[in-house]
Formats: C-alpha cells, structure tokens, sequence
C-alpha cells in the first residue's frame, strides 16, 4: 500500500517516474485522490491507467506495471492547494485510516508512504510520522532505521529540539533500538549485523560531573553486550564515518536525529529508504521531504522511493 501523503509536494512526480522505470513484482496499491494525480499527471507530460478499486477489496482486480491500482480519496479539488497548509490534514488522515484498517485485516501487506508536512498535519502533536504511526497502531516500541544495504542508521531520540535531547536517552531505549534493528536484520536479511553505538558529547567526554556516557551510555552497552555480542561503544562521532571505519559496522544507532541521519545522507545521497521498526507491518518513507519548491519542474530523484518498493518486493515476501 501507498499513501500518497501531502497533495502539494513532489510525490507524484517521483511515484510516476518510479512505475516507470521499475516494475514491482507484486501489485502496488495507491492511496489517493485519482483527480489530483490525473491533473498532476496531465501537467508533467505522463499517460498512465488507473484501476480503482474499493477499499474492502472486493472484487477488485489488481495489476502490476503500468496500470495504477488506486484507492480513491476525495481531496475536493475546488480548494486551492498551491502550498502547504493545513488544508490537507483531513485527507491525509483519511488516508492513512484505510491503510490501517486494510492492513490490519489483510496481514501480508505493508506501507510506504510518501513525504508529509510534519509541522502542519502533526500539529505538536505527535514528533514524526514514526510516532504517529505509533499511536495509531498502540505499539509500545518502535525505532526508526535509515536504511542502505551497505550502511544503516538508528536514532536513539528523533524530532525534538537539541537542547532537550539529554533529557531523553535512556539505556532501556538505547537496549531497545539494539534488539529491534537485530530482529529485523535477521528476519529478513538473514545475517546479524555489526552495530556500532556513538556517544553524545565530543570525544565521549564531558568536563561536568554529569556525563551521558558515564552515567547511562557505557553501562546501557555493558548490560547490552550480555546478549548481543556484536556490538560495540560508545564511539566518538568526530572519526566514526570515516570510510575506514565504518568498514567495520552496519548499523550505526546514534544519541539524536542529525548526529547520524547528516552523514548517512552525505554518504548515501537518495539511495536509502526510511524505515519504522516495531510496528505490526513494515513502514517506510522515501528519505526526502515534500521539496515543494520544485513541484512542477519534473528534476526530482526518484531513487529512495524505487529502493522502498525493492525492498519491500524481494525483502518481505
């Protein structure tokens, strides 16, 4: 399943571009307004079929390539939606409550959805889409993995202002990105991945007499290397993705959002997908934004949107 998420964004353009240059082997299903992606697809020069189907599936045909399945969702295109507002919120909600009830009922699906406007539809509310989702689900543990088959990134703590980060990492947390992210690597990667854990504060040091590593990294990592032994920390952020050394780990779980998501999209560009570990199915967002300043100009990278629907194609079968 694909919610399409925020009507006045790049989605469209890099959906389109990605039927197009990669065929699924398993019938994608999109969630959306078929008016908004007929007019959107008029004005970026496509010519694809739609096959609506009804949201219990029945009778209902399904196809794969260059036919798209959708689930319609009334947008209402008499509103203007020429920039992000929250305008929107009520369709995206709608959206993802059929996700939810098709996925509850039909266990072998998953979800992708595509860029959403974090400060209007989650309105405080709810940190990201991770946690909404979350919530939504009643899952008591969840933990977001930026994912790329050669280099793989975990925050211990995700949106929230930096001078509040401390406040929040917890060895039980820290233990339980650790066992989340190894389930998952051996669920459907078949192997157990090397996982390096950074400290919080530069070189793994403070000058104060309350230090994160000290008091709650180094002795969640101990009690974490009882069962897992393929971990290793904490580790200074300052050399850590140096190509050299990060020869030496798969994943690496970091202390905040941009201590590991700033270097995995240097080294990675578009070639990773954004993945929610925990939840009863698998999520994963395309690892972009909704780049609303070049809605229109058909220059968006398809790239992360294509490796979710890989992924999800010979991964989760």
């Amino acid at each position: 399943l694909i919610v399409a998420g925020e009507p006045y964004s790049v989605f469209s353009e890099i959906f389109f571009k990605s039927i197009k240059r990669y065929e699924s082997k398993k019938p994608v299903i999109l969630i959306g307004s078929i008016e908004l992606f007929n007019k959107q697809m008029k004005s970026l020069g496509y010519n694809f079929m739609f096959n609506e189907i009804s949201k219990d599936f029945k009778n209902s045909d399904l196809y794969n390539g260059k036919i798209i399945n959708i689930i319609n969702i009334d947008l209402n295109l008499k509103r203007t939606f020429d920039k992000i507002t929250e305008k929107s919120n009520e369709y995206i909600h709608e959206s993802f409550d059929v996700a939810l009830k098709i996925l509850k009922k039909k266990k072998s699906l998953n979800l992708i959805n595509g860029p959403i406007s974090k400060k209007d539809f989650l309105k405080k509310k709810y940190r990201g889409v991770t946690e909404y989702l979350q919530f939504k689900t009643k899952t008591k543990n969840v933990a977001m993995l930026i994912y790329n088959k050669n280099f793989s990134v975990s925050p211990i703590t995700t949106h929230i202002p930096v001078k509040d980060i401390y406040k929040k990492i917890k060895g039980s947390k820290i233990l339980n990105n650790v066992k989340l992210i190894s389930n998952f690597y051996n669920r459907y990667l078949k192997f157990r991945p090397k996982i390096g854990i950074t400290g919080l504060n530069p070189h793994c040091e403070s000058n104060f007499t309350k230090s994160e590593e000290k008091n709650i990294i180094i002795p969640a990592i101990k009690k974490i290397k009882e069962k897992f032994k393929n971990i290793e920390g904490p580790l200074s952020t300052d050399s850590l993705f140096m190509k050299e050394n990060l020869k030496n780990f798969n994943v690496v779980i970091g202390m905040y959002h941009d201590q590991v998501l700033t270097p995995a999209k240097a080294l990675n560009g578009f070639n990773a997908i954004n993945i929610t570990l925990g939840l009863p199915f698998i999520r994963i967002s395309p690892d972009h934004g909704t780049n609303n300043k070049m809605i229109g100009k058909n220059k968006s990278d398809p790239t992360s949107l294509i490796e979710a629907i890989k992924f999800l194609d010979h991964k989760c079968r």
